[in-house]
């Protein structure tokens, strides 16, 4: 009689999960009307609520599982199929869930979240044409540096409330060119260039598919 063997989730895809079930609880968190009541800081130029810290250190925990499921993945030599498709995709929602919030708090400009999702649809649709050739797409150093920046940057800015001043008001030439605009705009360069290294590298299986 054949027995079947019971596969066990390794331990880096039980930290993708684990990231990717913290995103639900950011989202939580940050709508419950009480936790906005309760100024944790409350400083001159920074201020912050308890739903906003609490927010903040939740994204800052599924950032670290980000680097610790690649760490364990390696390091136990457990890389699997399941690991390759769901971590991506787990950076994407925690990415894409932090900059909504920040712009929803005019923290960061509506477009630098717009080239992020643009940057990730259009290589996501590279890799789905990748996987019906049976072809794969290493990472390159681009986009190692643009996860690390990124992830960097929006802790930075989930801490902090440099906010965004309107683009007509050149009035106050410090509060128009801020950190946090700075930051934001050295994100979006290197998402681009990570994009635009990501199809060059790929270029012969996208024509392919014309």
């Amino acid at each position: 009689m054949e027995t079947k063997t019971k596969r066990k989730v390794t331990l880096a895809n039980k930290i993708t999960i684990s990231r990717m079930c913290l995103i639900p609880l950011m989202i939580v968190v940050i709508s419950i009307p009480a936790l906005h009541g309760y100024a944790v800081i409350d400083l001159k130029n920074w201020q912050l609520n308890l739903a906003e810290l609490i927010f903040a250190v939740i994204f800052c925990i599924a950032a670290g599982t980000d680097f610790l499921d690649g760490y364990f993945a390696r390091k136990r030599n457990e890389i699997t199929t399941f690991g390759k498709f769901l971590d991506p995709i787990a950076d994407k929602m925690l990415v894409v869930v932090g900059f909504i919030y920040l712009v929803y708090m005019q923290r960061v400009d509506m477009w630098v979240l717009a080239i992020i999702i643009l940057r990730e649809f259009i290589v996501s649709g590279i890799r789905l044409l990748a996987v019906e050739k049976g072809e794969v797409i290493a990472a390159s150093m681009w986009g190692k540096v643009k996860t690390f920046s990124t992830m960097v940057v929006l802790i930075f800015m989930l801490f902090n409330q440099f906010g965004i001043a309107p683009f007509g008001d050149m009035g106050d030439i410090v509060g128009y060119f801020n950190i946090g605009r700075i930051l934001c705009w050295i994100v979006a360069i290197i998402t681009v260039i990570s994009g635009i290294d990501y199809f060059i590298k790929s270029k012969k299986i996208v024509l392919e598919s014309i």
